[in-house]
């Protein structure tokens, strides 16, 4: 068994990285909504725009180019150290009414205050945000899977936790089912150039309780421009199963330069991952 380092967390990160680290996550998404449907994209997937040249297109974006933690990353499990220190992951959330938009890379779902939270080494992180990958952005062992749902959390001094969930195929997701409704008018809204953010009554993300306790955890960055570092990556290992369907579903509202809306695997850098089992 490999001996475990000290894990080297955020702390106190100032007000100004945690407007660019969360920018796109949190505000760009919301920006985006209430904008013109036609405004263009600062990034894509694919095309001129697409990972290989995030870095060129603004200043602000060279970490995507130069930084050393950025994510996602191949977790090979053989390599993750077991640690001692890690607990289970507290996941406590509220029926809340929600904003469901599309950014056109993502849809994402935002949050008010006061939703709920997560409790990582005795800090509490509230839910902002959650949005949707597919395929997955994170693999495991060099297996990719179908989708993968980023919830993004933020403690009171500014640290960033981002909870991980992958995606099999196989049996609809009942979360996702709960918005389909929804993701249709999002559709609709896609192919009339509309973008009105969709209000969701008394939503709760309380199937995402029967994910496994098993997670690993590593300190990344954005996986969208402008790729800031110093985020809390907590990769839960049990994937969970999804449509064929709902994926498409998914898919169907972004623009087209964004339908594989997955960055590629970023080097560890000889970053640590920890795993707890327990």
């Amino acid at each position: 068994m490999k001996e475990t380092k000290p894990f080297m967390a955020v702390t106190h990160l100032p007000t100004a990285f945690v407007f660019a680290a969360v920018f796109f996550l949190i505000v760009g998404s919301q920006a985006s909504a209430v904008s013109k449907a036609d405004k263009p994209l600062q990034f894509t997937y694919s095309g001129p725009k697409g990972p290989n040249q995030w870095a060129s297109l603004s200043p602000s974006f060279f970490l995507c180019a130069t930084g050393k933690s950025q994510s996602p990353i191949d977790i090979i499990t053989g390599g993750a150290v077991p640690s001692k220190t890690l607990k289970p992951l507290v996941r406590e959330y509220n029926a809340v009414n929600v904003t469901l938009v599309n950014n056109k890379y993502t849809v994402a779902i935002e949050y008010p205050e006061h939703t709920g939270e997560i409790i990582v080494d005795d800090k509490h992180y509230s839910l902002k945000q959650m949005h949707w990958h597919s395929p997955s952005e994170h693999r495991i062992n060099g297996k990719r899977f179908a989708a993968e749902l980023h919830m993004v959390h933020i403690s009171e001094d500014g640290n960033v936790s981002v909870v991980a969930t992958l995606f099999k195929y196989g049996k609809p997701d009942p979360l996702l089912g709960k918005i389909n409704d929804k993701m249709n008018d999002l559709v609709y809204e896609a192919k009339n150039r509309e973008a009105s953010p969709i209000t969701i009554q008394g939503f709760h993300p309380v199937e995402l309780r029967e994910t496994s306790r098993k997670y690993y955890r590593y300190i990344g960055s954005g996986s969208v421009p402008p790729c800031s570092e110093n985020l809390m990556y907590l990769v839960l290992g049990k994937a969970r199963s999804i449509s064929k369907e709902q994926v498409e579903a998914l898919k169907a509202p972004l623009d087209v330069r964004c339908k594989f809306n997955a960055r590629p695997c970023q080097p560890i850098n000889g970053r640590q991952v920890e795993v707890y089992d327990g």
